[in-house]
């Protein structure tokens, strides 16, 4: 129960009221902003305040009640101390001070219980403001006291004993003690449930920046793989075709004739031909060489645009373009084909069938990833994928003939990826990544997935 009026609009909050006796929870919350129903609260105790002590002054005037003239001035000194205490900042902010404007006010109602019987009324808004502003064991001793001197002061006026005159102060008195500590009970309900909201809400924020940092970091990590696997592999392809046509150019310049010999043989021959295309230092390139050097010059390209397809795929989260318009199986044929360096051979064990989206992505990306690593380190000879379907499984092997390493020194690749990048595609999807190799021993790359519910169907 509140009776005070609202803090200054520079009160600071106080923190929640403890669920352990001491301070009423107007008391302890004497710097917290009233609530609307606080408000209301306020307001009808003050109207009934100053409507019973109008009563009593209305009715001590009609009645031309003897001591008519002490009782309106009992009235009018009561409602001045009511009002000053209202109004003085410092009964807001002080304890002690609160109790001291209590006891006058209870020193004046004293005052007008002796000349007036109709004073005993004043003691239920009286109740109200002991508990209020003292701790609950004072306050409800104060309530009992209270009681008590309405009772005697009823007694005294009205000279004869009857059950009213206690039951009236007395059920008063606990009424009230009911109302302020239900009133308590379910202020500190509020506070527990605005402190619970207020950790949810804080809780759900921190919630959603992790996740958005999640997001961010696993963005990063896909790109990265994808990165790894596509367009590394694309730009080893195309440096080594490129070195290459450099070699067959170089080769064909070196064995061509030089410039009297071809000027003889070129008369000897007959009519003049267009020169021959001419090499890094001038001299005339043969046309087979020219020829390879053209192809993989051509082939080279044709690398640099299907990387470029596959940039704007995963930027874009897509299926890759090999297993657009194909199967798995034969996505890994034309990735054996198309791998420059060692031979590669291309395998399929058991009946194929058609895997999600996800799986058939992270074997593709798997093998690409085995196969840069065989052109680019082992120097192997020759390699092989063998892709395998069980019953419930499916499996993917990549073995080379290379000169192998150590796995358990194997660094992680550039940037961080290669093998851990393998291992975690195998592991998003409960799969087992396994290496075998040892130096000179060439390597082998495995990879089972269980397979779903959907492909087992």
């Amino acid at each position: 129960m509140t009776a005070l009026p609202a803090p200054p609009p520079t009160a600071t909050p106080s923190p929640s009221p403890s669920p352990s006796p001491g301070p009423s929870a107007a008391a302890d919350g004497r710097d917290r902003p009233l609530t609307p129903v606080s408000r209301v609260l306020r307001l009808c105790l003050h109207a009934l305040l100053f409507g019973l002590l109008a009563l009593a002054a209305g009715r001590a005037v009609a009645d031309s009640a003897p001591l008519a003239g002490w009782v309106v001035a009992a009235c009018a000194v009561l409602a001045a101390v009511y009002v000053a205490g209202v109004l003085a900042p410092v009964v807001h902010r002080s304890p002690r001070a609160g109790a001291v404007w209590l006891a006058g006010l209870c020193a004046a109602w004293a005052g007008l219980l002796v000349v007036s019987p109709d004073g005993l009324w004043i003691a239920f808004p009286l109740y109200f403001l002991e508990l209020h502003l003292l701790r609950l064991r004072w306050g409800v001793t104060a309530v009992a006291l209270t009681a008590c001197a309405a009772i005697s002061g009823f007694l005294a006026h009205s000279g004869a004993v009857t059950p009213g005159a206690f039951l009236g102060p007395l059920l008063g008195g606990a009424v009230a003690v009911a109302t302020v500590l239900g009133y308590q009970a379910l202020y500190r309900e509020s506070e527990r449930r605005r402190e619970l909201i207020e950790e949810l809400i804080t809780t759900r924020a921190e919630l959603a920046a992790a996740e958005r940092g999640a997001g961010i970091l696993a963005e990063r990590e896909r790109l990265a793989r994808e990165i790894h696997d596509t367009l590394a592999q694309g730009l080893s392809s195309i440096q080594l075709l490129l070195r290459a046509a450099e070699r067959t150019l170089a080769e064909g310049t070196a064995g061509t004739p030089g410039p009297t010999g071809a000027a003889s043989a070129a008369s000897a021959a007959g009519p003049a031909r267009p020169p021959a295309p001419a090499g890094a230092a001038g001299a005339p390139v043969d046309a087979a060489a020219a020829a390879a050097a053209l192809g993989h010059i051509g082939r080279a390209r044709e690398a640099a645009q299907e990387n470029l397809a596959e940039a704007r795929r995963f930027v874009r989260a897509l299926t890759p373009p090999d297993l657009e318009h194909g199967s798995l199986p034969a996505a890994l044929e034309r990735l054996c084909a198309a791998a420059p360096g060692p031979r590669v051979r291309f395998s399929l064990s058991g009946a194929a069938r058609p895997l999600p989206t996800p799986y058939e992505v992270a074997l593709l990306r798997i093998a690409q990833s085995a196969l840069a690593n065989v052109v680019r380190h082992a120097r192997a000879g020759r390699a092989e994928i063998t892709l395998t379907f069980m019953d419930t499984s499916v499996t993917l092997d990549i073995v080379d003939d290379g000169t192998g390493f150590d796995p358990s020194c194997a660094p992680s690749g550039e940037g961080g990826f290669g093998l851990p990048a393998m291992r975690s595609r195998a592991e998003t999807l409960s799969g087992l990544f396994t290496v075998e190799s040892s130096p000179g021993q060439g390597t082998a790359v495995a990879v089972t997935l269980p397979l779903p519910a959907e492909a087992l169907s």
